[in-house]
């Protein structure tokens, strides 16, 4: 098989696994409710987490991480051998065609998450240095401030960081990881571009892990929040 075939291939099927919207099919399934029209609104982890409690979004987050190991590790292995020089970048657009499904899953109109979870399933496999880097910021800072958006955003800047610093030495070797370890950020940064404005207004909500928030439970969906999720 050519690398263009592969590309394609590789391209189409990550989209498609990585918008499986696991936040709005696991309530649906499990407790007959439209996360949707919860909380925040949002099909990600996080507010499946605050209205179901912990272990729904702990089950959601594995499994939308899931959804950016499994290709990126996989696919590229099943349609090119293990020495070709395309290795490296078919495993980069794997990762890419992931976390742009999560964010716009053709499932549900294209309204998904900011791809924090399946982003992180791509780096275990992709990221070198910068994952355990950014797992450290973002528990360190969750565990100071209890703010998932101000805990991600962190985290894939600090991931950002480090793979420039690794990776900037050797880019005709890693060019295509290296794109990728900047643009990925750059994107999810982008998609909590609401939670920006709440964090300025600092009203962005703090997440408790073992407590379920009556209070996001009940509130009906707005606009703004429609928007984000984790």
């Amino acid at each position: 098989m050519n690398d263009a075939t592969a590309a394609l291939i590789v391209a189409i099927i990550s989209y498609l696994v990585g918008a499986i919207p696991f936040g709005y099919l696991i309530p649906k399934w499990c407790k007959g409710i439209d996360i949707r029209e919860h909380g925040s609104g949002n099909p990600g982890a996080t507010n499946v987490l605050r209205t179901m409690g912990n272990e729904w979004g702990i089950l959601v987050l594995c499994l939308d991480l899931l959804k950016g190991l499994l290709p990126v590790w996989l696919l590229p292995m099943w349609l090119l051998p293990s020495d070709s020089p395309a290795m490296l970048h078919l495993r980069v657009l794997a990762g890419v065609a992931a976390i742009v499904g999560h964010m716009l899953p053709v499932y549900l109109q294209f309204r998904g998450g900011k791809g924090v979870a399946t982003a992180l399933g791509v780096v275990i496999v992709l990221g070198g240095w910068g994952t355990p880097v950014a797992v450290a910021t973002f528990l360190i800072t969750f565990a100071a401030w209890r703010l998932v958006a101000l805990s991600s955003m962190l985290a894939v800047s600090a991931f950002a960081i480090t793979q420039l610093v690794v990776l900037y030495p050797y880019p005709s070797q890693t060019w295509s990881l290296l794109g990728f370890s900047v643009a990925a950020p750059l994107l999810i940064i982008y998609r909590h571009r609401s939670n920006i404005v709440r964090l300025w207004n600092r009203e962005e909500e703090r997440t408790e892990i073992g407590k379920r928030s009556s209070s996001v439970k009940n509130e009906v969906p707005t606009e703004s929040d429609e928007d984000s999720a984790a």
